[in-house]
């Protein structure tokens, strides 16, 4: 495939490759990894990533719309399969335009690093905020406090500063039925309420799980519902009833991130006759419905508990951090690739920040942006 200007793609391509391999790479396992943060020459920015694994190379276009090509030497090009028809042409234009920037860092790298730092787009980066910023500013960015309400949102905070949901006196029961399950789920469903739902109160809790829940019971709706016998079988896998692969503990349908869950489970070390109930449901459109069941389970006196408690107390009073993503990443699972201690649970696009850029923008901590430099 012939270009007038800057040669054959394969040329362009391939040359690129060998003056890539004279700058510091990554290590990701035994994954050799650049990244090539670079202006074109209409000034828009592109982050370029080379993967390298042994005589392979994959071409990944961070920021723009090139479907991703692998090169393997000697000289040959393929698409990758979840990949078809990728543009060459367009592939071959961006390196010939990332080569051109690697003569710069080549002979500059310290100051050519530094231009990144100072013009990469905002649009582009990753960072986080402080969740008690967000919510000063917007009126209804991630409000579950609101719904939750005054009463139980200080309630269920009590419950976490006195460690009530660690205690195992609070949270496991010595015996547990399938019915007496399905009522915990009766008064999960009827204080978790949603304006477009209707619960029918005077239905059981078993008739209501039918209806909410995701329908891969894998047989606990086919056990005896009044043995504690059966029911302790069935957790431990013993019953004859019991399925595999299904999601018994999604009581509230959703996506893969945004059901609601109340599980059962033993015990992890001690006290193996008996059981924990524990509620979750961490995406911010079914927090408020997870903490209402919460509330209300506690009230009616049941033992219970809740995932990451502390995150909990953190989330209502916006003592969190709100992540900061990419306009080119989607939001969907994007705070799970946030450590963990950066208490990231929910994510926005830096373009969502909107006339506040100016105000929120400073207290805004960036990831760091690679640094690319010659060996």
């Amino acid at each position: 495939m012939k270009r007038k200007d800057n040669g054959t793609v394969e040329e362009v391509l391939f040359g690129f490759l060998k003056e890539l391999e004279a700058f510091e790479y990554a290590m990701e396992s035994l994954d050799h990894i650049w990244n090539v943060l670079f202006p074109s020459e209409n000034g828009k920015w592109h982050h370029l990533r080379v993967v390298n694994y042994k005589e392979a190379y994959v071409f990944i276009d961070i920021t723009g719309d090139l479907k991703p090509i692998e090169l393997k030497k000697p000289n040959s090009i393929n698409e990758l399969p979840d990949y078809r028809f990728p543009d060459l042409n367009g592939w071959s234009n961006l390196v010939h335009e990332a080569r051109n920037w690697l003569k710069l860092v080549a002979k500059d790298w310290i100051s050519a690093n530094k231009r990144v730092r100072v013009e990469y787009p905002l649009d582009y980066r990753k960072g986080i905020v402080p969740h008690a910023l967000i919510r000063a500013t917007f009126a209804d960015y991630f409000r579950f406090d609101l719904e939750v309400g005054p009463e139980k949102k200080q309630k269920i905070i009590e419950l976490v500063e006195s460690l009530y949901l660690r205690r195992s006196e609070n949270t496991e029961l010595e015996s547990l039925t399938a019915n007496e399950y399905f009522n915990y789920c009766k008064i999960a469903y009827i204080a978790a309420k949603r304006e477009d739902e209707e619960v029918d109160e005077t239905l059981s809790g078993r008739e209501l799980y039918r209806m909410f829940a995701d329908g891969r019971d894998d047989g606990l709706l086919e056990i005896d519902g009044d043995s504690q016998q059966e029911f302790a079988d069935w957790i431990d896998g013993k019953h004859p009833k019991k399925g595999m692969g299904g999601h018994p503990w999604e009581i509230k349908r959703g996506g893969n991130t945004t059901h609601i869950t109340l599980a059962v489970y033993r015990p992890p070390y001690s006290q193996r006759n008996r059981f924990i109930i524990e509620l979750c449901g961490e995406a911010w459109t079914r927090f408020a419905e997870t903490l209402k069941m919460l509330y209300a389970i506690h009230e009616a006196g049941l033992p219970i508990t809740i995932t990451n408690p502390e995150s909990v107390r953190k989330r209502l009073l916006a003592q969190d951090n709100v992540g900061v993503i990419p306009s080119y990443d989607s939001y969907h699972r994007a705070n799970q690739y946030f450590p963990a201690k950066q208490d990231v649970f929910e994510v926005l696009h830096y373009k969502d920040l909107g006339r506040y850029k100016r105000r929120i923008t400073p207290f805004i901590t960036w990831e760091p942006l690679p640094i690319l430099r010659p060996m």
